[in-house]
């Protein structure tokens, strides 16, 4: 065993698939001096690692997990440890037929080969399988299994023949020293049973430990230990003749939240139906008091059961056999979060890097990610859904992280609407309007702890006076979690005005000598601008991706207030604060400040009559912002000239102390100018898409550019800025040729569907030509839909998506794959040149 060196430039706190894959892939990118350390025995230090089931289902609905899955697959490939078997999801009722649809969706999306089958062809494949217990199946053949510690052990042994790589098992880490206080800690030294590191960079990769390590550093690490069932059950004598491991397709039986994997002459029985039985890392037994290893608790056969006999009667004749009998059984122990995303990247201590609640199936793919990311700064694979710095402060609390998963385990396997919303841990975040809001019936949605309206029943009786222009919808799966309440909504705001809660907004201010200095160095837009003026900028990382929209106001000479997303706000918050100049400083105000939006074309007179100070035309123009004083409001309001749902009004910031008056006074006011109430179910959908407004987290994300997004200036600024040399190569190869991908808006020709039920798309559906074939664009993408909504003014239903530039024209005839159907649609705009007033005159 090696001994315990005494300073490293990175020290790796794990060595399950994780960390094994982070070692090798920091030295494959020229990293030397790495130290991994892990308190078990190796090859197998008794992490989830080591008793998972290790097979891999390569589609699943986010594009982020399936390439992280993807390159794992190669990975595992490429060092032969990986089995292909093929696999199913059976679907034992219509509403799961419905759903494996949907998934068929998403494995053309991201060009997976699959097929929908039927019992029969299920059988071929698994012959001791009871066609009477289900109705069809998806079928996709390179599913697979992998041999999860021979993986480790070779990039491991790979990172130790580069020279790269110390090696420590059976050392436990007792303490990580921090240096520095609030924004400038930074991580200085592992402490363990076995001596002290000093070391510049130090990864959590420590699966269920993980939050136990955070808590040495004082960081969260918001993910909790739950146990996951798993029995093995044989000899079975269908499976002795077989050779190797696994010869049958593995079985997910979806509907009974179980899977079938053959496993030599055994077969696993696992189950995600159970009760969640959630631990606290603390309370994870050591490796001398547990029994098998410390992530295997004894079983609790009472939970198992009611699967059991589910899997006997899909399996009769295996499960049943003569002979067979459960001859291991365990509770073992995986890693849930709040959102079911892994957490990756740089916590708040500089240096100290997480990787963790990551399963075997992306291992390999998110270590590789993870190593980019440290030695580059960037990460091929887009993987900012999986950012630590996504975490707002509640979202770190045990209890919430425990509530969410005890909420969402029982859904591993189960039917998702993309639109669907937690129950559990709500009311954390409420505007000073919520109780207006709640009188006035708002249906609440929640990001990030806020409760914000999505639309308001209030307002039903506009959907009688608008019609079938509020384009309702037939079927029950697209018209779950949405209302039409919010298309009348947004043709209310049209035609007079809307008033809108954007309380969650991040905002943060960044001032002192240096805060230009920052914000230009941050920030593609120029934002050396007069006072008073409003900038909308992407920020890029260093190789042109974006890492984020959002708005700078210039509000001094010496100070500039940021405002974003309240989704990504904290890791946006993170990028300036890791990007300010010397003599600047950043102060969150999300907390202190309310923001509501008051739009339409009765605005100007909404607001000019509750106000003295000029908000005409000519007196406040577009893009600027100034104080205004607003009656029945004892605060000074921050009026900002912009639109994200493409009409005249304004952002409004108060204090919170102050925003309920100022909510009460604009719909007061609004009442004789027929303003109403509106959701964000028209902020975030209706009135951005018909404008062909993009999204960060839809349309913008790392792996697209700017100029394949069309959001390139006329001009490029010449202060220095991150992203600056690969924005301004994006806009020469545009001149040379055009980008490999273009940024399209669609509208859908005809809904109605085999049935004749209109069908409404909600987004990530594969774009084809008009008969089906997949098209793929220059990155080797395959298009889908990266948003999709209604656009009542328009009468359309639109999509956004990116196209090859062959198929980029205006007028354009290609088709969306919706639920195994084709629809046609139509190319409406190829820039961002928006479909509904394109000359943007609503806006003046």
């Amino acid at each position: 065993m090696a001994e315990v060196p005494s300073s490293a430039k990175c020290v790796v706190i794990g060595a399950g698939i994780v960390g094994n894959s982070l070692v090798w892939h920091l030295a494959d990118l020229g990293w030397r001096d790495i130290v991994q350390i892990d308190k078990g025995a190796l090859p197998n230090p008794g992490g989830s690692t080591g008793h998972a089931s290790n097979f891999i289902f390569p589609v699943d609905h986010s594009r982020e997990m399936t390439d992280l899955t993807q390159d794992s697959v190669r990975q595992y490939q490429e060092m032969d440890v990986f089995t292909r078997s093929g696999g199913f999801e059976i679907a034992r009722t219509e509403e799961r037929m419905e759903e494996l649809r949907r998934r068929m969706s998403s494995a053309k999306a991201w060009g997976i080969e699959a097929e929908l089958v039927d019992p029969a062809f299920v059988q071929e494949k698994v012959p001791f399988i009871e066609t009477d217990q289900f109705i069809g199946g998806f079928w996709c053949p390179t599913v697979g299994v992998v041999d999860s510690l021979r993986a480790g052990t070779i990039m491991r042994e790979r990172a130790m023949e580069l020279g790269a790589l110390t090696v420590v098992p059976n050392a436990e880490v007792t303490g990580l020293d921090v240096e520095g206080e609030g924004e400038d800690r930074r991580i200085t030294r592992v402490r363990t049973d076995k001596g002290d590191i000093e070391a510049e960079y130090v990864v959590i990769a420590s699966g269920v430990w993980s939050p136990k390590l955070g808590d040495m550093a004082g960081i969260k690490i918001p993910l909790t230990p739950a146990v996951h069932q798993m029995i093995s059950v044989g000899p079975c004598p269908q499976l002795v003749e077989t050779e190797g491991e696994i010869t049958f397709p593995i079985v997910r039986d979806m509907d009974t939240f179980c899977y079938e994997r053959q496993h030599g002459a055994d077969m696993e029985v696992g189950s995600y139906a159970h009760r969640p039985i959630l631990m606290e890392p603390e309370d994870i037994p050591s490796i001398e008091q547990a029994k098998l290893s410390p992530t295997e608790m004894p079983f609790t056969e009472e939970d198992f059961d009611p699967q059991l006999e589910q899997a006997f009667e899909l399996m009769p004749d295996l499960l049943g056999a003569e002979g067979a009998e459960i001859r291991y059984a365990i509770n073992g122990l995986l890693s849930l979060t709040a959102d079911g995303m892994p957490i990756l990247g740089e916590s708040d201590v500089r240096g100290l890097w997480v990787a963790a609640a990551i399963w075997i199936k992306e291992g390999p793919g998110t270590g590789r990610a993870v190593a980019e990311w440290m030695v580059r700064g960037w990460s091929d694979i887009d993987v900012s859904h999986s950012d630590i710095a996504r975490f707002h402060a509640h979202e770190g609390d045990r209890a919430h992280v425990k509530a969410r998963a005890d909420e969402s385990f029982n859904k591993t396997y189960g039917i998702v609407h993309p639109a669907e919303q937690y129950a559990s841990d709500r009311g954390l975040r409420k505007s000073p309007m919520y109780d207006s809001q709640e009188s006035l019936g708002a249906v609440f949605y929640e990001t990030v702890g806020w409760e914000r309206p999505f639309w308001y029943e209030s307002n039903a009786g506009l959907v009688e006076k608008y019609g079938d222009a509020v384009m309702p919808r037939e079927h029950e799966w697209d018209a779950r979690w949405w209302s039409p309440v919010i298309n009348a909504e947004h043709l209310a705001m049209r035609e007079n005005a809307g008033v809108i809660d954007l309380s969650a907004f991040c905002i943060f201010d960044i001032s002192g000598p240096g805060a230009l200095a920052s914000v230009q160095q941050t920030c593609l837009a120029q934002c050396d601008v007069p006072v008073g003026k409003v900038i909308y900028t992407p920020v890029l990382d260093d190789r042109g991706g974006f890492k984020s929209d959002l708005t700078v106001m210039r509000l001094g000479e010496e100070e500039f207030r940021v405002v974003t997303g309240g989704a990504h706000g904290m890791a946006d918050r993170k990028w300036f604060r890791d990007h300010l100049a010397p003599d600047a400083t950043l102060t969150d105000r999300t907390d202190e400040l309310s923001t509501i939006g008051l739009w339409g074309p009765k605005a100007r007179d909404i607001l000019a009559s509750l106000t003295a100070d000029d908000v005409s035309g000519d007196g406040f123009g577009m893009l600027t912002c100034r104080e205004i004083t607003v009656k029945g409001v004892d605060s000074p309001v921050l009026a900002s000239r912009i639109s994200y749902v493409g009409d005249l009004g304004w952002e409004l910031y108060v204090p919170m102390a102050h925003a309920a008056a100022l909510w009460e006074a604009l719909l007061t006011a609004g009442r004789e100018h027929g303003a109403v109430p509106v959701g964000i179910g028209v902020y975030g959908t209706t009135g951005r898409i018909e404008k062909g407004y993009r999204a960060f987290g839809a349309e913008l994300d790392a792996e697209r550019s700017v100029v394949e997004a069309g959001m390139q200036r006329p001009k490029v600024k010449a202060a220095d800025f991150v992203g600056k040399e690969a924005y301004v190569a994006a806009r020469e190869a545009l001149e040379n040729g055009g980008p490999a991908t273009v940024l399209c808006t669609m509208t859908v020709d005809d809904h109605t569907s085999a049935s004749g039920v209109k069908r409404y798309m909600l987004g990530g559906e594969p774009i084809m030509t008009r008969d089906g074939e997949p098209i793929t664009d220059g990155h080797g993408h395959r298009p889908y839909v990266t948003s999709a909504g209604s656009a009542p003014s328009l009468g359309k239903h639109v999509l956004m998506a990116y196209l090859p530039p062959e198929h980029a024209t205006v007028g354009n005839e290609l088709a969306v794959s919706y639920m195994e159907e084709l629809y046609p649609v139509t190319v409406g705009s190829v820039d961002s040149t928006a479909l509904f007033d394109p000359e943007n005159e609503r806006m003046r």
